[in-house]
């Protein structure tokens, strides 16, 4: 490749992380409801018309940032798990992670949210793909630690298969967290503090999870 087919190359990905910034900033700031691509075009310092050579809609765009988000998460579920030996206990320490994803990174566990409740196309776009391929990284994490748990026997042998038990942890996590977060003074009202009802979760998730003893 010519040097100048380099740089070209360099300055389109340079423009592309510039554009996905900008939408982030406005993102974390505003909700992704009130962003519009002007707004994103202004904030990037490009033209409306170069921002849509790069994202052909708001969703495209919104699939890019939900990829840092899923890359972002995947690291957080790696490291926990790495601090834990036992199996079992890389399975808390990843979900106590996203709950505390969560709370750092609010517009991340939104985006989340959101690419994971739209229907995935049959033949997804390069965005959608790669957001699609962080998350399955992403769970992948949780996959092995079942996996590990299972195999050192700190998890269930009978649990299930650590995929499907995996993927049903995860929309557990993320409904206990969504609920926390949205309806906390919901939950004062019912003397519940947000903390003891993530604990409790998690209480419910290990009895689930963890070899039952002889009657």
């Amino acid at each position: 490749m010519s040097y100048i087919a380099e740089r070209r190359i360099e300055e389109k990905e340079r423009r592309r992380a510039e554009i996905v910034e900008a939408a982030e900033r406005l993102y974390a700031d505003k909700g992704w409801d009130a962003v519009t691509m002007d707004q994103v075009a202004k904030s990037a310092r490009l033209s409306r018309a170069l921002v849509y050579v790069y994202f052909r809609d708001k969703e495209e765009l919104l699939f890019a940032i939900s990829q840092r988000a899923m890359q972002v998460l995947r690291e957080r579920f790696t490291e926990a798990a790495r601090r834990h030996v036992r199996g079992i206990d890389q399975i808390h320490a990843i979900g106590r992670a996203y709950m505390a994803y969560a709370h750092e990174f609010p517009h991340y566990f939104d985006a989340c949210a959101r690419f994971q409740a739209h229907s995935v196309a049959t033949e997804p776009g390069s965005n959608e793909g790669a957001c699609r391929d962080a998350g399955d990284q992403a769970i992948a994490v949780v996959v092995e630690a079942i996996a590990k748990g299972i195999a050192d026997g700190s998890v269930r042998a009978d649990i299930g298969p650590p995929m499907l038990v995996a993927v049903s942890m995860w929309a557990f996590t993320h409904g206990i967290i969504q609920l926390a977060m949205a309806k906390g003074a919901d939950l004062a009202h019912l003397g519940i503090a947000p903390a003891d009802f993530g604990e409790f979760a998690f209480g419910l998730v290990h009895d689930m999870a963890v070899p039952r003893r002889p009657a």
